[in-house]
């Protein structure tokens, strides 16, 4: 449905009302062009950064046109949801202790994306009724959207030199989702970078994948490599990825602006299982079924159980050894997956290296 009477600023702010009410952060409302923004990921697709994530080659200038997406587009509501989980472990004791399991901050409670659909399900609802029916779809990572480039337009925050979108009072610890509508809401102004001259977040890569500023080649990412990364692990970033099993934070934890983090305040954003304080060796035990019941309705579920033991495998070869570590790879030289076997014999052998060096005679 097209709209062709202006809409009264009125709207927006009732919007913003209703938005708030449904426990949404912030929001805000851009156009539909980005054609600068569409440049850019043409190069870094030309580039293969994007490395076995084909889908973003393989759907086009949808995802940098919005009116193709959704045919009458003329605005996009983006929206912010905070969910840093402030009662959680802090993070960097938990990379500091190679014992220790470390999940990306955003997987440690329940999966974000029904939620937050749902919610934005709700608020295009609530418009329909103050604006009257509009064509609208909502997204949260489930189509092809530019949704940082998109959420600068709407003024939510600036993409910092890791990629992230970072917000002057908010950091960068939140989720983005959309609303595609047909409605002529005024729009905000793009927000503005403050990174300035810090680069804080570039040397803190384990892997070296924020490549120059503004620039991340995906396939050094820890993020990829444990979660979009269907088979083997590289071997030379295997070291670099510690004890990280899903997902990784460095690159925020550094972040100055991160000093203005909020709170989760939604409770399925708390940390569940004790994800924030698991011991490498306790989740390597865990059964397929054991990982469907306690992962099923947390984001970390999507990877299944093979690639679950395969990351975690790494993070117990790059582990001191112990009696634990290594009784737990042992449990599993035979594991059925070739793919989880082969990384258990690396981390074997990761740890036979290690103690052969260190009872070599010293030259000195």
């Amino acid at each position: 449905m097209q709209h062709t009477v202006p809409v009264a600023p009125a709207l927006r702010t009732a919007i913003e009302g209703e938005a708030r009410a449904l426990g949404f952060d912030a929001i805000g409302v851009s156009d539909v062009e980005l054609a600068e923004d569409e440049r850019h990921l043409e190069e870094w697709l030309a580039r293969g950064w994007h490395g076995e994530m084909s889908y973003m080659a393989r759907h086009g200038r949808r995802r940098s046109r919005p009116a193709q997406l959704l045919p009458g587009t003329l605005r996009v509501i983006s929206a912010r949801m905070n969910y840093w989980p402030r009662e959680a472990q802090a993070a960097q004791a938990v990379l500091a202790d190679d014992q220790a399991a470390y999940v990306s901050r955003y997987a440690l409670g329940r999966d974000y994306h029904k939620l937050m659909r749902r919610a934005l399900r709700d608020l295009a609802e609530r418009i329909a009724l103050l604006a009257g029916p509009h064509g609208y779809r909502v997204f949260v990572d489930s189509a092809p959207v530019l949704e940082k480039a998109l959420a600068r337009n709407a003024g939510l925050g600036w993409i910092g030199k890791h990629t992230n979108l970072i917000a002057r009072d908010a950091g960068s610890w939140f989720f983005l989702g959309e609303i595609f509508t047909d409605l002529p809401l005024p729009v905000d102004a793009p927000a503005s970078a403050h990174c300035g001259t810090c680069t804080a977040c570039m040397p803190a890569c384990p892997t070296g994948a924020i490549v120059a500023p503004y620039r991340l080649d995906a396939r050094r990412c820890i993020s990829y490599l444990t979660i979009e990364l269907d088979g083997p692990i590289p071997l030379e970033w295997r070291a670099a990825i510690g004890n990280r099993i899903y997902g990784c934070d460095d690159c925020q934890l550094v972040c100055p602006w991160n000093k203005f983090a909020r709170a989760a305040a939604h409770p399925d954003f708390r940390v569940r299982h004790g994800l924030d304080v698991a011991r490498l060796s306790e989740l390597f035990g865990w059964s397929a079924a054991l990982f469907d019941q306690r992962m099923r309705g947390s984001a970390i579920f999507r990877i299944g159980y093979e690639r679950w033991l395969r990351n975690i495998a790494v993070a117990l070869g790059n582990a001191r050894s112990s009696p634990s570590v290594l009784a737990a790879l042992e449990a599993r030289r035979e594991e059925r997956s070739a793919l989880v076997r082969e990384h258990v014999r690396w981390a074997l052998e990761a740890h036979r290296q290690r103690a052969a060096t260190a009872a070599a005679p010293s030259n000195v």
